[in-house]
């Protein structure tokens, strides 16, 4: 562990120049003091390092120190340089290691190619989250990450719809889509996608298994993503829809724009059309409906008809009463 601080240290001198204990100490979650103790590990080892005191001072390298990596163009460096530690990697646990290997290949580099990924890092940033995507907790990640590298079944435990599911599974992998963790695994011949923030108890069992030679991650979470996006929308109503809506429709409804505009008839005297929605289940469609005003009039079902008179009641009634 002390050999990899060590490096580590060395190469943030490389890359960053001259830099003070606290920052290093920052930077490598250790105390000041360790700092000290370890410059002078590497001086005895012969690295040129020295430290200045006062204002302005700091540890440093001599100018003449540095490794050279060839075979990288410059864009290639700055391709390079367009990555940082996504925050699921954080979660899994690899974020530190993944920062000494990027340090690392920094450092390598020669000083024209580090200046220019110092531009890109400065010019372009990459950020994988989501407005207002709230933090999923994901405690079990570790564990069911063991039970996929040791090929051994996981006892696990999560919140359905409306009850909890206790289920014995073998992991097939781990997908990170955004900030969110799905887990893929299998049950004889069954493979289905949990999100990890869903699991609740996750025992790593002794039973092992054996990982399907065939199995192909990448390509099995694109036909599943594929299939899901085409079966989600399983809840239709039927709208009369104004002239003013009608060309924001595109926009509403994305990949089912095409389908939605194929439908709409000849207008009314209003401008009005009667079309046919899809929409995620009842409780979403009563949602968006009720988000559109009197752009929208539902006709059936009635019973979701009836659900939007009822809470617009509702809504009316709360505002009427305030205004008394």
């Amino acid at each position: 562990m002390r050999a990899d601080r060590l490096l580590s240290l060395l190469m943030l001198l490389e890359t960053r120049g001259k830099m003070t204990a606290r920052q290093l100490a920052g930077e490598l979650e250790v105390s000041e003091r360790t700092i000290y103790r370890d410059v002078v590990a590497l001086n005895t080892s012969g690295v040129p390092i020295y430290t200045e005191d006062g204002p302005g001072g700091g540890i440093s390298l001599v100018e003449s120190y540095n490794t050279n990596l060839t075979g990288l163009n410059s864009g290639e460096v700055r391709a390079l340089s367009m990555l940082n530690i996504p925050e699921p990697l954080i979660k899994l646990g690899v974020g530190r290691e993944l920062k000494a290997a990027m340090l690392k290949l920094s450092a390598a580099l020669p000083s024209t190619s580090r200046e220019n990924e110092t531009r890109t890092r400065q010019r372009i940033h990459l950020d994988a989250s989501w407005w207002f995507e709230p933090e999923d907790s994901v405690p079990h990640l570790h564990t069911i990450q063991q039970a996929l590298f040791q090929e051994r079944k996981l006892h696990l435990r999560w919140r359905g719809f409306r009850t909890i599911i206790e289920q014995i599974l073998a992991p097939c992998g781990l997908v990170a889509q955004s900030n969110t963790w799905y887990l893929v695994a299998g049950q004889q011949d069954h493979i289905r996608v949990l999100r990890v923030s869903k699991i609740i108890e996750a025992q790593m069992l002794q039973e092992t298994f054996e990982y399907p030679k065939e199995f192909n991650l990448p390509s099995f979470w694109k036909c599943w993503c594929e299939d899901f996006k085409k079966n989600r929308n399983i809840f239709a109503a039927t709208v009369r829809v104004s002239s003013e809506l009608i060309k924001h429709l595109p926009y509403l409804f994305g990949e089912h724009k095409n389908n939605v505009l194929t439908q709409a008839g000849t207008p009314d005297e209003q401008g009005r059309v009667i079309l046919t929605l899809p929409f995620e289940s009842f409780e979403s469609a009563r949602s968006r409906i009720l988000g559109l005003g009197r752009a929208v009039e539902v006709l059936e079902p009635l019973s979701l008809r009836m659900s939007v008179i009822d809470f617009a009641r509702q809504v009316g009634d709360l505002y009427h009463s305030e205004n008394k």
